[in-house]
């Protein structure tokens, strides 16, 4: 290990130092540098925006140039700052070229690579200021970010087993197994406060001692990466970054509480994250990190990978280990939990990947160290795939206390085109929709909750004045019930119940009855439900009567809607702007616009499909949307 950490820290030295030495220099070989490496992300995202078209050309113009000695190309993990994808970053001086396109890498080359010249087009234009800015240290989106999760995302090769143990990957479990015991690892990841990221929130160490405790000959250690909240990318993105880090805290929870085999839950859809998995399980057991006798100490312990179908209902962990075991996705009832009786009726333990990113360096750095990260009661950072009507969407990773407020206007960059702030969802389609007033809430597991929303594993959908909370609170119900395995039937019925009073709001034919019903229904569904899925997933409604109450009336009656996002209520109207120039009336696919040439025209109301035709089309503003 020592001789591979030697080696794999002179790859790694220049991306290190460079890190940490920010530069307004732009090396190139023509001024004087010896060697350099370009970083390119190989994130599912990037690679969709044709970022392996770009190594590919940049490999193409290196051996072009003769220059094949002194580059190095290398694809790393997601960087975060998706909106700007695909990112390239030039080692030693640290440039981060946003929006890269595989016709930008000869340029790439010749430039900077050779004559040591920034490409300025290339750069980041921060929004505040409108001047480029040459490094992500300098970049609002990356300052107030600590990296605990996504510590090796952007920075290493996930496909070269020795970067991650130049990293001290591997030697938490190297040290535990030589020096510590069982009982060791879960006191000190008990110290650390460490709680489940994938929403519920239960204490780790407590989870893997409970598990410890149960006398089996045959125990499992279980990793939850199906993901199936919409928009949610963070447990992906560590898979394919850093697929090493869940390799060995999967061992490192098998040492634990005894167990030898572990089994990677992965939506079939993450076929990126599969193939790094695979590949870091294989240089895992060639490297005799994996397998039987692991440091020579006796410990056994494999992984094998299982996959699912994108059901949103197996990331609850009764459902998840019906669904491995070839049985529908239905969760059941607990005691016995998962610890006491799981996988196959064995003793199983279930983390989901961010959570088990984190062990490792807690158990390298210390829970000392962990614990001074956070609030009194969340500890270290969490992770957020931060989505929506906001400038800088991305991967971001904060550490608890952090307030809705530095998010959304500092990290986030403010709302798209300078529009006003009207909501932000955490927590997924199971979450609460906050408001203004809660932009100063410090993002923790209970102040979230105490404002009505949660956690979850780290959606975060930020909402602008265009949006109408009635029809969102139906976007994520539709999704509920979609997603219902129908085991209870507060949450196969009830829910359907919910979806249609909504429906019948937003089609303008909600009565004030209908609003009370909402509030009563909800309330008997999250005490009545089986399993979270359906104690969550009135949320959006609570979470929305509670904070938009007036768009509700609004809809029942007034029969409008303020956004104007719903169809049934929108009401087109020509107005006196009208120079009768026909124009809409020739796009209106239903011909409810009369008018003579050079007059004013009228809309039929009756004949009206609401379609918006007319709207687009019309060059004078002639036209009224209410």
């Amino acid at each position: 290990m020592a001789t591979i950490r030697k080696r794999a820290e002179h790859n790694l030295s220049l991306r290190e130092e460079s890190n940490e030495k920010v530069t307004e220099k732009c090396y190139g070989l023509a001024s004087g540098a010896q060697h350099l490496q370009i970083l390119i992300c190989g994130g599912t995202g990037c690679k969709a925006s044709s970022s392996q078209g770009i190594t590919d050309n940049l490999l193409k113009a290196i051996k072009k140039s003769e220059i094949t000695d002194k580059v190095e190309v290398i694809t790393v993990g997601c960087f975060g700052f998706c909106e700007k994808g695909p990112i390239v970053k030039i080692i030693p001086d640290n440039t981060f070229y946003t929006q890269v396109t595989p016709e930008d890498a000869e340029e790439i080359i010749n430039e900077h690579i050779i004559g040591g010249r920034r490409i300025e087009r290339l750069l980041y234009v921060d929004p505040k200021t409108e001047h480029t800015v040459s490094d992500s240290k300098h970049m609002d989106f990356y300052r107030k970010q600590m990296r605990i999760a996504l510590r090796n995302c952007g920075f290493i090769d996930p496909e070269n087993i020795e970067e991650y143990i130049g990293l001290n990957g591997y030697r938490a479990l190297a040290d535990s197994l030589l020096n510590g015991t069982p009982e060791a690892v879960i006191e000190e990841i008990k110290r650390s406060g460490l709680r489940g990221r994938g929403g519920g929130g239960f204490p780790t160490g407590r989870k893997w001692e409970l598990a410890s405790r149960q006398q089996a000959d045959t125990k499992y250690v279980v990793c939850n990466a199906d993901e199936g909240d919409p928009g949610a990318f963070m447990d992906r993105s560590i898979m394919e970054g850093d697929p090493h880090s869940i390799v060995e805290a999967m061992a490192l929870c098998g040492y634990s509480i005894g167990s030898s085999k572990g089994l990677v839950y992965i939506r079939a859809e993450y076929p990126l994250a599969i193939q790094r998995l695979k590949t870091a399980i294989a240089q895992a057991r060639e490297y005799g990190l994996l397998g039987d006798n692991i440091f020579g100490t006796g410990f056994c312990f494999d992984i094998e990978i299982r996959y699912g179908a994108g059901a949103f209902v197996c990331g609850e962990e009764t459902a998840l280990i019906h669904s491995m075991e070839g049985k529908r996705g239905e969760p059941t009832l607990k005691p016995p939990f998962p610890a006491e009786s799981g996988y196959l009726g064995k003793p199983t333990n279930v983390n989901n990947v961010e959570t088990l990113a984190n062990i490792p360096i807690i158990l390298t750095r210390g829970a000392e160290w962990f614990s001074t990260i956070g609030t009194e009661f969340s500890k270290g950072t969490k992770v957020f795939a931060l989505a929506g009507k906001i400038n800088n969407v991305g991967l971001i990773e904060v550490p608890m206390g952090t307030t809705l407020r530095e998010v959304i206007y500092e990290i986030g960059g403010g709302i798209k085109d300078g529009k006003k702030f009207k909501s932000v969802q955490t927590g997924g389609p199971s979450g609460g929709c906050l408001t203004e007033k809660h932009l100063d809430v410090a993002i923790d597991f209970d102040s979230l909750m105490e404002q009505g929303s949660m956690m979850g594993s780290g959606g975060m959908i930020v909402m602008d004045e265009d949006d109408c909370m009635v029809a969102v609170s139906k976007f994520y119900l539709e999704f509920t019930v979609e997603e219902s395995c129908g085991k209870c039937t507060p949450c196969r019925i009830g829910n359907q119940r919910l979806l249609e009073i909504l429906e019948k709001i937003t089609k303008g034919n909600g009565t004030e009855d209908d609003l009370r019903k909402l509030k009563e229904l909800s309330n008997v569904i999250k005490d009545t439900s089986l399993c979270g899925l359906g104690q969550t997933a009135p949320n959006p409604i609570l979470s929305t009567l509670n904070n938009f109450w007036d768009e509700y009336e609004a809809h029942v009656k007034d029969h409008k809607c303020p956004s104007g996002q719903c169809t049934a209520l929108l009401k087109y109207v020509i107005n006196d702007k009208c120079i009768g120039c026909t124009a809409c009336a020739r796009v209106c696919p239903v011909s409810c616009i009369e008018g003579k040439v050079k007059e004013k025209h009228v809309i039929e109301q009756d004949k009206c499909i609401k379609c918006g035709a007319c709207y687009d089309k019309c060059k004078f503003s002639a036209i009224d949307r209410i």
